[in-house]
């Protein structure tokens, strides 16, 4: 997606797995399909041994569109945090303030040394993709394509624009769903496919809108399935090779038969532009959840309430475990479903209703497609044999509001000078990032390389220009879940990526 100012497609590095299993609220348990529409969705047969692309693009571009957001961009704060220029911290009677005014008195001072009126707030426009899921005008996108957004206009293939309402949005599944009003038209759109059915090395095309050209396309493989790239506690991503780029967030993958596989909404580059590693939310997951945000506007979770980890082959040799399978429960919190219904540190959770569980990705998964108040049987391995425990589900929407209330206490104390991390920071001279000043020796920082002298340039993807920026980037991992943050670091003219763990995760 491209922003002014830049608000990219998500970048990665390995995370912490997140800590906590919460499941996905679908209406009535388990979720079947998105409602259907009278109209029927694209449809594409191959013909011959190499059908190549153009009838799969001909039948599905009409359902892709652009997705254009409007946001406000807050001024900047009366300590200057959040100045766009590094010269608007300078005080308001320095001698080279009168070289960076540009007759504007909006400004931060004027050069006799008055303190001017702060910045209004001024509108920013960021570029995304999305498609159509329906013929009366649903569509999918990301949730950080609209995220902080006040307006919405989708522009079809076509050319014509069309005003779109937000209906909801799912930050853990980073997934949104909007609606388009076309009086009598008809639009046309597409079908997921069933993704488990994906395999490696299969073609794909992805449609979007790269650096906001408009539709283009480019094709691939599949590279991977089941990729966790720390963006979630679901991450289960399809790892795809076609050319994807800012702009492409929240399009479609198609097969050849013109089904969406994953929505597009991440990518490894450590230049910003593509290097054949992008990632997709795959259909099932995207299915689900737009369906429980088009009943209900939101998706609430179902809540176990247990810290995880893998089964490692020592821990299953000491536990007497016949094979590296489950997830073992390493420190359950108080008053949760898991403990009220008997769970203990130490257990090894194998199955959730019947369904063997591999490790803690898996149980996340399979927790996910139950909605609060629903009882589960999970079986655990304690002291040497399984034990059948049923549990209610809890509700983690509302740990999440008081996560928020509470003032977001996963954060680090004083994030402005992220304490918590052991860093100091000052902004960057060129006005691109935050330069960091100081590592504490002790710290995590410290042990996984960040050294003074590093440039943040971006937090969870998220270009930061000011200490109050990587604040909010933080806290937005913290809220969403997330147990570590991503912190793009540049170097000289290097970039590399590091993931420190959000304190007190």
């Amino acid at each position: 997606m491209n922003k002014n100012p830049n608000k990219t497609t998500r970048r990665f590095s390995t995370a912490v797995l997140a800590a906590g299993v919460a499941g996905m609220v679908l209406a009535g348990g388990v979720v079947t399909s998105v409602v259907p529409s009278f109209a029927e969705p694209v449809s594409v047969q191959p013909t011959g041994v190499n059908p190549g692309f153009a009838d799969v693009v001909e039948k599905v571009s009409p359902a892709v569109v652009s997705v254009r957001v409007k946001e406000q961009i807050k001024p900047a704060s009366d300590d200057g945090s959040d100045a766009e220029s590094p010269f608007d911290n300078l005080p308001p009677n320095h001698p080279l303030r009168r070289f960076f005014e540009f007759g504007n008195p909006g400004m931060q001072g004027s050069p006799d040394g008055r303190q001017a009126p702060r910045r209004s707030p001024r509108q920013g426009m960021a570029q995304g993709s999305g498609f159509f899921i329906s013929d009366d005008g649903y569509l999918v996108t990301n949730n950080h394509v609209v995220e902080g957004g006040s307006d919405y206009t989708v522009v079809l293939d076509d050319g014509t624009e069309l005003k779109a309402e937000l209906i909801g949005t799912d930050s853990r599944t980073d997934l949104a769903l909007l609606k388009v009003e076309g009086g009598n038209r008809k639009f046309t759109y597409v079908d997921f496919a069933d993704d488990s059915k994906v395999r490696v090395g299969e073609w794909v095309v992805a449609v979007g809108n790269p650096f906001g050209l408009g539709g283009s396309v480019t094709a691939g493989i599949v590279s991977a399935r089941g990729r966790d790239i720390g963006a979630g506690p679901y991450d289960d991503f399809i790892q795809i090779d076609a050319a994807v780029n800012r702009g492409n967030s929240g399009g479609p993958a198609f097969n050849l038969e013109g089904q969406v596989i994953g929505v597009n909404t991440a990518i490894f580059s450590p230049s910003g532009g593509s290097v054949g590693i992008a990632f997709a939310i795959p259909a099932s997951t995207a299915k689900t959840v737009i369906q429980s945000l088009r009943e209900n506007g939101n998706v609430q979770r179902g809540w176990l309430g247990v810290q995880i980890a893998p089964v490692t082959q020592d821990i299953a040799e000491a536990l007497g475990l016949n094979a590296e399978e489950g997830a073992i429960v390493t420190l359950p919190d108080t008053d949760t479903p898991a403990v009220k219904a008997g769970i203990q540190t130490g257990d090894v959770i194998t199955a959730v209703n019947g369904q063997t569980v591999k490790g803690p990705r898996e149980l996340a998964r399979k927790v996910a497609e139950y909605r609060p108040g629903t009882t589960i049987d999970v079986k655990v391995w304690r002291n040497g044999e399984a034990r059948d425990i049923k549990v209610e589900l809890g509700n983690l929407s509302s740990l999440d509001e008081a996560s928020n209330t509470s003032g977001n206490r996963n954060v680090p104390v004083n994030p402005s000078s992220l304490r918590g991390y052991g860093l100091t920071l000052t902004p960057s001279d060129q006005g691109d990032g935050v330069v960091i000043t100081e590592v504490d020796p002790d710290s995590e920082a410290a042990n996984r390389g960040v050294s003074a002298g590093d440039t943040i340039v971006a937090v969870n993807g998220s270009s930061v220009k000011s200490q109050r920026e990587v604040e909010d980037a933080i806290k937005k991992a913290s809220t969403s879940g997330r147990k570590a943050a991503l912190f793009q670091l540049r170097s000289g003219d290097q970039n590399r990526f590091v993931a420190l763990p959000i304190s007190g995760s």
